[in-house]
């Protein structure tokens, strides 16, 4: 397969994966710690959507779904088969308990890419593919445009029926 349509599918489903999954355990609807709540409010006031700036503010403060797909991703490229992401899946939970981390967002996220690195290994698609993908995947979230990505998440959060009944005012 071509290496750039590699990374595409990979990045796309990367993304898929990473953001659907924290999505659903619900990182749009509250910061999980001190740091995401004032990422949120931060994008809040620079025109964002406050769900989408938890979200943004909970992947930059906490291992989930995010670190769960790009750690296994190249445990899977080090090791060089799909266990690989199955250890990273054991160890992010370990340190998900051991930082009393109520969720499972990144054991998830690690578990979910490790099973789509390998249904994808049968058409060319690497775990290299799926590093880059998911660099790329979380630069869309963080790194171009705080402001509209955070919407983008509140429309996901809105329809997935996880924004947050917090307060829009400081």
């Amino acid at each position: 397969m071509n290496e750039i349509v590699a990374i595409i599918i990979a990045t796309i489903l990367s993304w898929l994966n990473f953001v659907l999954i924290d999505t659903w355990m619900g990182l749009p609807e509250a910061p999980g710690v001190k740091g995401a709540d004032v990422i949120g409010r931060s994008v809040l006031k620079n025109g964002g959507d406050l769900s989408g700036g938890f979200f943004q503010g909970n992947i930059v403060c906490s291992p989930d779904a995010s670190a769960g797909t790009l750690l296994a991703s190249a445990a899977c490229y080090t090791i060089g088969t799909p266990e690989g992401g199955l250890i990273t899946a054991l160890l992010v939970y370990i340190g998900n308990r051991l930082c009393a981390d109520p969720g499972y967002a990144g054991t998830t996220g690690a578990l979910t890419i490790t099973v789509l690195i390998f249904i994808t290994s049968y058409i060319g698609i690497g775990s290299a593919d799926f590093i880059v993908g998911m660099v790329l995947a979380i630069v869309t979230i963080q790194g171009l445009h705080h402001t509209l990505a955070s919407k983008l998440i509140g429309k996901i959060a809105q329809k997935m029926g996880r924004y947050t009944s917090l307060s829009q005012e400081e």
